[in-house]
């Protein structure tokens, strides 16, 4: 739907996401203006929280995963010098844009790949940060993409992302929301909940890395509902309206009662010893 109306030349799509299609982040959520140009600078603002929790620093070779338009390599591209930067998405379409928006400045390298994050095209020790921004929990699977990142990290990387972290009481509702038929109506595809903190814990430990730190950002994150009812609504017809707007709906409350939380996490492959 968002490249149709960018092609199509739908004027608040493109101020809203052009560069970055996630959640914004507000320092005040109740600054927000609720206009495309107020969204565009909270997920801008949301990138470079995940990109100060990754460390990156000149000379990193760093990697993108479900990059989407590639708005987040922008971002380094413009504050970096002489890093590496590549994307990955599984969608041929979001790397076309990607790349045409994406050129490199300031002495750094950048390309776009066409791959699954859960079988990265990327020999082992490739990459010294990993950033995986809003997308983990459209993956197959949450420990098969972190075995991966740890595959193809250096030893001491990092991998930062960001994801839905379920309170233990709300498993039961993230295995129903889980349901194909139910994410069919609702109209926005896969949406995997189905882990805690205790399993964040755990999926490092099983896949080789360390969670190093794990941050509650969902109240800094709530202006985003109202951005999305405004501009996602007029795209939709049939029952998806509906199940838009209770999906939204639940999402919401289930954020603010601290069922569901939006947490920035960072994991970290071991060093080399000896």
């Amino acid at each position: 739907m968002l490249l149709d109306e960018l092609e199509n030349g739908d004027s608040a799509i493109a101020q809203a996401y052009s560069r970055h299609v996630h959640w914004g982040y507000w320092d005040d959520p109740a600054s927000s203006t609720n206009t495309p140009e107020d969204l565009a600078s909270a997920t801008e603002t949301m990138t470079l929280q995940l990109c100060e929790l990754a460390g990156i620093t000149e000379g990193h070779h760093v990697l993108d995963a479900g990059c989407g338009f590639g708005g987040t390599l922008a971002s380094l591209n413009e504050r970096y010098r002489s890093v590496d930067l590549t994307g990955l998405n599984i969608d041929e379409r979001q790397i076309a844009r990607a790349r045409q928006q994406v050129l490199p400045l300031n002495g750094n390298t950048v390309s776009f790949d066409v791959g699954n994050a859960c079988a990265l095209p990327y020999a082992d020790n490739s990459f010294d940060r990993i950033l995986a921004v809003e997308c983990i929990f459209e993956f197959p699977s949450r420990e098969t993409f972190l075995r991966e990142a740890a595959r193809v990290l250096k030893p001491g990387g990092v991998l930062a992302l960001s994801d839905y972290v379920s309170a233990p009481a709300f498993l039961p509702l993230a295995y129903a929301a889980a349901m194909p038929w139910v994410q069919n109506v609702e109209g926005s595809g896969r949406f995997d909940v189905r882990v805690t903190s205790n399993g964040y814990r755990a999926l490092a430990a099983r896949t080789g890395l360390t969670l190093l730190s794990e941050r509650n950002i969902t109240p800094h994150t709530m202006p985003t509902y109202a951005h999305l009812r405004r501009l996602a609504l007029p795209q939709l017809a049939g029952l998806q309206v509906q199940g838009f707007k209770v999906m939204m709906g639940l999402l919401k409350l289930w954020a603010r009662t601290g069922l569901l939380k939006y947490s920035l996490l960072s994991l970290q492959k071991p060093a080399t010893r000896g």
